[in-house]
């Protein structure tokens, strides 16, 4: 398959992104958000697993490249698990950054490393039943526990989810305020986490800690406008770049599609990139 036929930046920082993967890929770190990305979006978050094309497609690609790591919001295990990343041949430096790179797992070692809970997380999960049965959260409404590092409250099975979800907007900064924490909004849902960390700051350190002259980034959802960001200012600095924006449901932030090179139709469409890429340097 040609690589035209799949990847066609529309704008010309994209292009020059693309152009210097392909021209030095063992110099290339390509990075990918897990859900929305990797994973098709589902009802229930613990039923998330990687597209069925994405490892394979991973594990061509990842051989000829200086890295790849998968950025998330997930506990780094557990995209691990729901990845279905560990023990494939060519995913041996395969990297996941989880809880927006506050825990690492390497493929190589098999082990996560994480800082630990963090207090205002565990205050804060320990309040939000209650918390929100006072304030009458809509029906439907639940709570995803994230372990020590954050926690989040979807609204997607609610009747009304947008409303929902900005009833809850406000009274849900207040409770991260009282604990130190900051509200990350996505797709019907809030996640409260320690501030400080986020996927650009993640995908910099990382990129830096490889010596990447060229980076690939990949997600669908506010969370990933950090990483955006990033790589935007990497350009600016001289290191090209290429953002892919998965856009599998009309639910993709417009803010993301707009600071894109390149638009796909979620993870079938990031599946394609990668295995275009593969074929490309193979």
């Amino acid at each position: 398959m040609d690589v035209a036929d799949i990847l066609t930046p529309r704008t010309p920082e994209g292009k020059e992104g693309l152009a210097a993967l392909l021209a030095r890929p063992a110099e290339a770190v390509v990075a990918l958000d897990f859900d929305g990305t990797l994973a098709p979006i589902v009802a229930d978050p613990e039923q998330a697993r990687a597209h069925p094309g994405a490892v394979p497609a991973l594990a061509r690609l990842a051989p000829r490249l200086a890295a790849v790591a998968v950025v998330t919001g997930r506990p780094a295990g557990v995209a691990v698990r729901y990845g279905g990343f560990a023990g494939v041949p060519g995913l041996e430096h395969l990297v996941v950054l989880g809880h927006y790179g506050a825990e690492r797992w390497d493929a190589h070692t098999g082990e996560v490393r994480t800082p630990g809970a963090h207090p205002g997380v565990t205050a804060v999960r320990a309040e939000l039943p209650g918390f929100l049965d006072r304030i009458g959260a809509w029906r439907g409404t639940w709570i995803e526990d994230k372990g020590g590092r954050a926690v989040a409250v979807h609204t997607r099975r609610t009747e009304d989810p947008d409303a929902a979800f900005e009833a809850l907007r406000g009274p849900l900064s207040d409770l991260a305020d009282r604990h130190g924490l900051m509200v990350e909004p996505g797709r019907y849902v809030l996640e409260l986490r320690p501030p400080g960390v986020d996927k650009g700051v993640a995908l910099s350190a990382y990129l830096r800690e490889v010596g990447a002259s060229s980076v690939l980034y990949g997600g669908d959802d506010l969370g990933d406008l950090a990483a955006f960001a990033a790589v935007r200012d990497l350009r600016d600095q001289g290191t090209p770049g290429l953002l892919v924006a998965s856009a599998g449901t009309p639910e993709t932030p417009q803010a993301l599609l707009d600071r894109s090179d390149l638009t796909v139709p979620g993870p079938e469409g990031v599946v394609a990139v990668l295995e275009a890429l593969a074929d490309a340097l193979a």
